[in-house]
């Protein structure tokens, strides 16, 4: 247990880790006499859980742009003309072009081909330019890209292609001479300087039809052909990740399950289909994105596989469970549809591990990659919200998969959040199933993942395998990556159960962001590493091959009642609050208001629309969210809140919220939330939200409810129209002192890795349990303000590495503040 004293002594941050000097790396032997503020005892004698290779790994979805306009290497935007409304409310089938002259998007029977709708008809004299992604097209001085498209011109004509910016041209002109019918055309440019903000021009003497209009840098990763942005793709292979789990994410279990064809009148919201993303990348069908932009589809099925092979990690896609979530929660009961599903999924296996003789084995041949792609793992849906239905499909999957592949595992969900009635029954129809693997999925604040480090040392060890297949803190500052680092030493303690783990979302372009936080983040011109990334690299890059048991000394437990004044609050929803009430546990009242006069007892952040309205408090507006007004003293405790809620329109139902310290720091109450399938107790700390308990259920629109919360020290009980909808207790402390020791099985390294998410330094005797060691280690350190965040030009969170001599048996070290160290010791 850390000294007091030891909480106020400095607040060391980076500057000071990067001036470490040799002799502040040189460690006293422990003596009795030492005061210390932890103790780290280590059992090299006994054997912990075996780490798989692939424990840690990447996942990639395309939200934030992530593919199109990002690690897909494809400088154009919109280049087929599929644009529309179905993707985007804003978009024309002309999105990112202006057009010099007439120029038309044509959907006829002239097109290119039946997956490719639509297409650009180009008057004479006429021109057309593309604007890129972010500021525009980026181009370096001196490299290479490769133009391309497809044109057909019945009289012919001359195509007049440019590279350009405002301050003049970036390359030579090329001309292409187009005549007849559709065929591919190509032209290469060399960059005469570099710039952010090029324009791509096609310009015609004569009329034209054109289509599929690309341009590439010809370096991309690995100089692979309708390849991968190279400094993205370079970042990734940096995490020496073990698996890439693809395509979703929501992208999986989100719109019509539908094929596209004219037997669907070519829908156009679909869920993520492998057989729509191969081949061709001309005849590949385009898609809306369910994060409200359009999917090429370039990146596609076969270049996730080639993708995970050329960095040495595992391919592990995800294919639609026929039950969607993400706020649709919907079940198709389309008999011949699941069949049609089921039979693709094992297509999809056999286009992977099949020889190139088999029916999709040619397919991948013909692509370019005659071997197989030595798929292990396949998941069969995400975070279905409905989990009786979705393991009921579930099973007609994984019984098909195994009488044909039966060496495949086949990976199951819990639904979308991390406890609740989902993941309850979930958990339960997959013990009883006796699924290979479970993938949970969890987006938490800080204080949960350094309340949950002991998370997985209850479950089962002869249950299902977790995949911890999307976590994350909520935020990108150096507090966030502390508290996932203090997490991790959880997950590798309990590797005999949590078998793979991966942060989510991957990639975020900063001027397309649908969702934070991310770990990689970039622009048209540059990437830079979140502080989140840099303690994914440290651990994937420092595993280990087996737990060394440890312990380490903590923090008392959590003491204090639960103190905050009252709120009220929507999320795109319009709701009417009436007869607010908060007793004190003696019965004394705190606070009355029946809105017969003026709100003046309520303050609010100035969000949503608020007014006394026939002796209530309604908020008006639908579309605003988090709009919480309070009331009250902070200092309350143990006291009763009751108020008369009733929706009046939108999409969610109503918030009341307690506890509330402040606008970053408070528990409510969400009830009807998730687009009003489920209400849920959540708990913001420092602006970071965790969900306490939860349970499936919506709210009806003009109807009053009653809504009761009993705070009673750290025991919360809420009740609904006067019966207890649950309880729970808030009593699990934040430890910020955390350990994992591992062991590298060819090297021999004992890997000592310990997190001090506190602003205080923590001065550690280590026992290494009589473990022979050489007398010096390898140390590297992240260290920073709790508050840091890494961007384009400052990056704060940066591993610093030195040498630490005078290693022995038992030793002290002093972990510096906010700071997550590995000691690499050489046993002798």
């Amino acid at each position: 247990m850390p000294r007091t004293a030891a909480r106020t002594r400095w607040r060391l941050g980076l500057t000071t880790t990067a001036l470490l000097t040799a002799a502040a790396l040189v460690p006293a032997p422990a003596h009795a006499e030492d005061v210390t503020d932890y103790a780290i005892t280590v059992d090299p004698s006994a054997q912990g859980a075996a780490i798989d290779d692939t424990m840690y790994g990447v996942f990639f979805e395309d939200i934030n742009r992530a593919a199109d306009g990002g690690l897909y290497a494809e400088l154009v935007q919109n280049r087929s003309f599929e644009y529309s409304t179905a993707d985007n409310g804003s978009y024309t089938p002309l999105t990112s072009w202006t057009a010099g002259g007439t120029a038309a998007v044509v959907n006829d029977s002239g097109r290119l081909n039946e997956r490719n709708r639509n297409y650009l008809s180009l008057g004479a004299g006429s021109s057309v330019t593309n604007a890129g992604y972010n500021t525009g097209i980026r181009v370096d001085q001196g490299k290479r890209y490769d133009f391309s498209v497809w044109a057909r011109a019945t009289s012919g004509t001359t195509l007049t292609v440019s590279l350009k910016d405002t301050a003049g041209t970036l390359a030579t002109a090329r001309r292409v001479a187009v005549k007849g019918g559709w065929a591919k055309y190509k032209a290469t440019f060399t960059a005469t300087r570099t710039s952010n903000r090029g324009r791509l021009a096609v310009a015609s003497t004569n009329t034209a039809a054109l289509d599929e209009v690309s341009l590439f840098p010809r370096e991309t990763y690995k100089n692979q052909p309708n390849g991968l942005r190279k400094d993205l793709a370079e970042k990734i292979a940096a995490l020496k990740p073990g698996f890439v789990r693809f395509p979703g994410g929501c992208l999986v279990n989100t719109g019509s399950m539908e094929d596209y064809s004219e037997a669907s009148n070519w829908q156009r919201k679909r869920s993520y289909q492998w057989k729509d993303t191969i081949g061709p990348v001309e005849q590949r069908a385009t898609n809306a994105n369910v994060w409200g932009y359009n999917q090429s589809y370039g990146l596609g099925y076969y270049e996730y596989f080639r993708f995970s092979e050329d960095i040495g990690a595992m391919p592990l896609p995800v294919v639609p469970a026929l039950v969607t979530g993400c706020g649709q929660n919907k079940a198709t009961d389309d008999e011949a549809l699941l069949k049609r599903h089921i039979q693709d999924t094992l297509d999809l296996i056999e286009f992977a591990n099949g020889p190139a003789t088999s029916t999709w084995g040619k397919v991948r041949a013909q692509m370019g990659h005659p071997k197989p792609f030595r798929l292990t793992h396949l998941g069969v849906g995400n975070e279905e919200n409905l989990p009786e239905e979705f393991f009921a499909r579930f099973e007609r999957f994984r019984a098909a998969i195994k009488a044909q592949y039966p060496d495949i595992t086949v990976i199951s969900n819990s639904g979308p959040d991390d406890a609740g009635t989902t993941f309850d029954t979930a958990w339960q129809l997959n013990r009883e199933g006796k699924v290979d693997m479970v993938d949970e999925h969890y987006y938490n604040s800080p204080t949960w993942f350094l309340q949950n480090n002991d998370r997985y040392d209850s479950y089962d060890r002869n249950g299902p395998k977790v995949f911890l297949g999307e976590y994350a803190s909520q935020g990108n500052a150096w507090r966030n990556g502390l508290a996932e680092a203090a997490f991790m030493t959880g997950l590798e303690r309990n590797a005999d159960v949590v078998k793979l783990a991966s942060y989510a979302p991957l990639l975020a372009n900063e001027d397309y962001v649908q969702w934070r936080p991310d770990m990689i983040w970039f622009n048209n011109r540059a990437s830079w590493n979140s502080a989140n990334y840099e303690v994914q690299k440290l651990f994937m890059t420092n595993v280990g091959d087996r737990v060394v048991p440890s312990k380490a000394t903590t923090t008392p437990d959590v003491s204090g009642p639960v103190t905050g004044a009252v709120g009220l609050s929507t999320w795109a929803t319009s709701a009417a609050y009436d007869d607010v009430k908060v007793t004190s546990a003696d019965g004394s009242t705190l606070l009355s208001d029946d809105f017969s006069g003026d709100a003046s007892k309520w303050t609010g952040s100035g969000s949503g629309s608020w007014s006394i309205q026939d002796g209530q408090y309604v908020q008006t507006d639908a579309a605003a969210e988090n709009t919480m007004v309070t009331a009250g003293d902070p200092a309350w405790k143990d006291y009763d809140l009751q108020v008369k809620a009733t929706k009046k329109a939108g999409k969610e139902g109503f918030l009341v919220a307690f506890g509330v310290k402040d606008t970053g720091n408070y528990y409510w109450w969400n009830l009807g939330g998730w687009n009003n399938t489920q209400s849920a107790i959540e708990q913001a700390v420092d602006g970071g939200k965790s969900t306490l308990m939860a349970k499936p259920g919506s709210i009806e629109t003009g109807r009053a409810y009653d809504i009761g919360i009993k705070v009673r020290g750290r025991q919360v009980t809420l009740f609904l129209d006067g019966k207890e909808w649950g309880s729970f207790k808030d009593d699990k402390p934040a430890e910020p002192f955390r350990q994992v020791v591992t062991k590298d099985a060819k090297t021999g390294d004992l890997i000592v890795k310990v997190v001090n998410a506190q602003s205080a330094e923590a001065r550690t005797a280590v026992d290494l349990g009589g473990a022979k060691v050489a007398s010096t280690a390898r140390v590297t350190t992240l260290a920073a303000d709790e508050d840091a965040v890494n961007t384009e030009t400052d990056t704060p969170v940066t591993p610093v590495t030195s040498t630490l001599r005078g290693v022995a048996p038992k030793f002290t070290y002093t972990f510096p503040a906010n700071s997550v160290t590995f000691l690499r010791i050489k046993q002798s």
